[in-house]
């Protein structure tokens, strides 16, 4: 028998990370009798009195909501981190290690209607948060204690989201976090050997094959990694070698509302429900050392395995020894790509 890595259990290798995943599709078949989910109803107002994210009502810290017409963003009423932190360390014996962190955290509603999410919204008004992560990141670089800028969005109850109203966050801190030093890395010596950025030849190769890929348009690639871990994780690429939102043109930041609208919609197909994920993009460290191989991406990791309430667990072997999924990402792609 000769080895079929769409049939057969294998690892497959995360280039970003250096890490591996391990991928068994026969697992799809076995029956599921396990946790079953709520599914989350899409039936909220445009507006909520009770929602401190609404335009003109009152916040946790007593702080009134302008009556904003587009985005509106404000510092995190519970930060994890805070910018006056005192610098400082905490060492035993060399073993127990501690060390102060420092940071701003803010909110983003993205709009004023409570009851639209991304997928939901016109292109032109996604366009205009993409404006708001681009202002935002160019403000909050010119504060130097500032390493890293992570801006992020948590969709849905089941990923743990404190409020319905669709907002996301940034969080910029004083050290570059773990997932983004592993990426460095690989990226860097990619550039160091082959002189180009390692997404860029990695895109080229995808859209050679065409198994994987989602969406493309002028500017971005939308493609469910090769690695994979999330049954259907996606990424989208800039087809540029661009290093951060900063050095995004108007056109790219066009069709980057274009391609988000694509996807988000896409997934809220799937299941027939407002699609829950986690999303985030990776970007260059800021204030640092100018890095020639960083390559813009932005990740999207769905929680829902079969359908609308079952979910993918990662527990046992993947918190243990590393992850593992079922449904291989060709797979994955021919679904979404159905829709």
């Amino acid at each position: 028998m000769e080895f079929n890595y769409k049939e057969h259990p294998h690892n497959r290798f995360n280039l970003l990370t250096g890490e591996w995943v391990l991928v068994s599709p026969h697992r799809t078949k076995r029956p599921w009798n396990g946790k079953v989910e709520d599914i989350s109803h899409n039936n909220r107002p445009p507006h909520d009195p009770n929602c401190y994210l609404c335009a003109g009502n009152t916040r946790a810290d007593g702080s009134v909501n302008p009556d904003y017409k587009n985005s509106f963003v404000f510092v995190n009423d519970y930060s994890a981190l805070l910018p006056d932190t005192p610098d400082g360390e905490y060492s035993v014996g060399g073993l127990l290690k501690a060390t102060s962190q420092k940071g701003i955290c803010k909110v983003i509603s993205f709009s004023p209607r409570h009851d639209l999410t991304l997928a939901q919204m016109e292109e032109a008004d996604i366009k205009a948060v993409v404006d708001v992560w681009q202002s935002e990141f160019n403000e909050i670089s010119k504060n130097k204690d500032i390493k890293y800028i992570q801006i992020f969005e948590n969709k849905g109850e089941i990923m743990g989201c404190s409020n319905p109203h669709p907002h996301g966050q940034i969080w910029s801190l004083n050290s570059i976090p773990v997932e983004l030093h592993k990426e460095t890395i690989q990226q860097e010596n990619y550039f160091k050997e082959h002189g180009k950025s390692l997404l860029s030849d990695y895109i080229q190769l995808e859209l050679e094959q065409k198994e994987r890929i989602l969406f493309e348009n002028d500017d971005f690639v939308c493609l469910i990694p090769f690695w994979a871990v999330w049954p259907y994780e996606t990424m989208i690429v800039s087809k540029r070698q661009i290093k951060n939102i900063s050095d995004f043109s108007e056109s790219e930041k066009v069709n980057l509302a274009n391609i988000i609208k694509k996807l988000t919609s896409t997934y809220d197909k799937l299941f027939n429900v407002s699609f829950p994920y986690s999303a985030g993009m990776h970007q260059m460290p800021v204030n640092s050392e100018d890095y020639k191989g960083w390559h813009w991406h932005m990740h999207f990791y769905p929680p829902l395995l079969r359908s609308a309430t079952i979910k993918k667990f990662m527990v046992g072997y993947e918190l243990l020894a590393n992850p593992q999924r079922d449904i291989t990402a060709e797979a994955a792609a021919t679904t979404l790509k159905n829709l």
